[in-house]
Protein backbone atom coordinates (compact mmCIF):
# COMPACT_ATOMS: atom_id res chain seq x y z
CA UNK A 1 0.00 0.00 0.00
CA UNK A 2 1.22 3.49 -0.84
CA UNK A 3 1.74 5.84 2.14
CA UNK A 4 -1.10 8.33 2.40
CA UNK A 5 -3.57 5.93 0.84
CA UNK A 6 -2.36 6.37 -2.74
CA UNK A 7 -5.69 7.81 -3.83
CA UNK A 8 -4.52 11.42 -4.48
CA UNK A 9 -1.69 10.14 -6.69
CA UNK A 10 -4.08 8.09 -8.83
CA UNK A 11 -6.47 11.04 -9.08
CA UNK A 12 -3.58 13.29 -10.09
CA UNK A 13 -2.43 10.79 -12.72
CA UNK A 14 -5.93 10.57 -14.15
CA UNK A 15 -6.22 14.37 -14.27
CA UNK A 16 -2.86 14.60 -16.05
CA UNK A 17 -3.92 11.92 -18.52
CA UNK A 18 -7.20 13.74 -19.18
CA UNK A 19 -5.36 17.03 -19.78
CA UNK A 20 -2.94 15.31 -22.16
CA UNK A 21 -5.87 13.79 -24.06
CA UNK A 22 -7.44 17.25 -24.35
CA UNK A 23 -4.14 18.72 -25.55
CA UNK A 24 -3.81 15.90 -28.08
CA UNK A 25 -7.34 16.49 -29.38
CA UNK A 26 -6.62 20.21 -29.72
CA UNK A 27 -3.37 19.54 -31.59
CA UNK A 28 -5.16 17.10 -33.93
CA UNK A 29 -7.82 19.73 -34.63
CA UNK A 30 -5.12 22.31 -35.39
CA UNK A 31 -3.45 19.84 -37.76
CA UNK A 32 -6.72 19.27 -39.59
CA UNK A 33 -7.00 23.03 -40.19
CA UNK A 34 -3.35 23.74 -41.07
CA UNK A 35 -2.37 23.46 -44.73
CA UNK A 36 1.07 22.53 -46.04
CA UNK A 37 2.37 22.38 -49.60
CA UNK A 38 4.52 20.04 -51.61
CA UNK A 39 5.81 20.52 -55.13
CA UNK A 40 7.45 18.67 -57.99
CA UNK A 41 9.00 19.55 -61.30
CA UNK A 42 10.54 22.74 -59.96
CA UNK A 43 7.14 24.03 -58.92
CA UNK A 44 5.22 22.96 -62.05
CA UNK A 45 2.90 20.91 -59.85
CA UNK A 46 1.95 21.96 -56.31
CA UNK A 47 -0.20 19.99 -53.91
CA UNK A 48 -1.77 21.30 -50.72
CA UNK A 49 -2.73 18.96 -47.90
CA UNK A 50 -3.89 19.49 -44.34
CA UNK A 51 -1.59 18.65 -41.48
CA UNK A 52 -3.62 15.47 -41.08
CA UNK A 53 -2.96 14.47 -44.71
CA UNK A 54 -6.20 15.43 -46.48
CA UNK A 55 -5.59 16.64 -50.05
CA UNK A 56 -7.06 20.13 -50.34
CA UNK A 57 -5.66 21.52 -53.57
CA UNK A 58 -3.66 20.75 -56.67
CA UNK A 59 -2.16 23.40 -58.95
CA UNK A 60 -0.71 22.43 -62.31
CA UNK A 61 1.25 24.93 -64.38
CA UNK A 62 0.09 24.78 -68.03
CA UNK A 63 3.73 24.18 -69.02
CA UNK A 64 3.49 20.76 -67.34
CA UNK A 65 0.62 19.67 -69.58
CA UNK A 66 1.73 17.75 -72.66
CA UNK A 67 -1.08 15.72 -74.28
CA UNK A 68 1.57 13.40 -75.71
CA UNK A 69 3.11 12.70 -72.29
CA UNK A 70 0.47 12.37 -69.60
CA UNK A 71 2.62 9.87 -67.69
CA UNK A 72 5.13 12.56 -66.73
CA UNK A 73 2.31 14.81 -65.52
CA UNK A 74 0.89 11.94 -63.46
CA UNK A 75 4.34 11.31 -61.97
CA UNK A 76 4.66 15.00 -61.08
CA UNK A 77 1.24 14.97 -59.41
CA UNK A 78 2.12 11.88 -57.38
CA UNK A 79 5.48 13.38 -56.39
CA UNK A 80 3.88 16.68 -55.34
CA UNK A 81 1.26 14.91 -53.23
CA UNK A 82 3.92 12.72 -51.64
CA UNK A 83 6.03 15.80 -50.83
CA UNK A 84 3.02 17.54 -49.30
CA UNK A 85 2.20 14.45 -47.22
CA UNK A 86 5.81 14.26 -46.06
CA UNK A 87 5.57 17.88 -44.94
CA UNK A 88 2.31 17.06 -43.16
CA UNK A 89 3.98 14.16 -41.35
CA UNK A 90 6.81 16.45 -40.24
CA UNK A 91 4.20 18.90 -38.93
CA UNK A 92 2.46 16.05 -37.10
CA UNK A 93 5.74 15.08 -35.45
CA UNK A 94 6.29 18.66 -34.34
CA UNK A 95 2.77 19.04 -32.92
CA UNK A 96 2.06 15.55 -31.64
CA UNK A 97 5.53 14.21 -30.82
CA UNK A 98 5.86 15.94 -27.44
CA UNK A 99 2.28 14.99 -26.54
CA UNK A 100 2.81 11.34 -27.47
CA UNK A 101 5.91 11.24 -25.29
CA UNK A 102 3.94 12.78 -22.44
CA UNK A 103 1.27 10.12 -22.86
CA UNK A 104 3.86 7.39 -22.56
CA UNK A 105 4.71 6.87 -26.22
CA UNK A 106 7.41 4.30 -26.67
CA UNK A 107 5.84 1.56 -24.59
CA UNK A 108 6.03 3.26 -21.20
CA UNK A 109 2.36 4.23 -20.96
CA UNK A 110 0.21 4.11 -17.90
CA UNK A 111 -1.03 0.52 -17.46
CA UNK A 112 -4.69 0.14 -18.30
CA UNK A 113 -4.91 3.30 -20.41
CA UNK A 114 -5.08 3.04 -24.22
CA UNK A 115 -2.03 5.20 -24.97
Amino acid sequence: MIPGGGQPNMQQLLQQAQKMQQDLAKAQEELAQTEVDGQAGGGLVKATVTGSGELRGLRIDPKAVDPEDTETLADLVVAAVQAANENAQNLQQQKLGPLAQGLGGGGTGIPGLPF
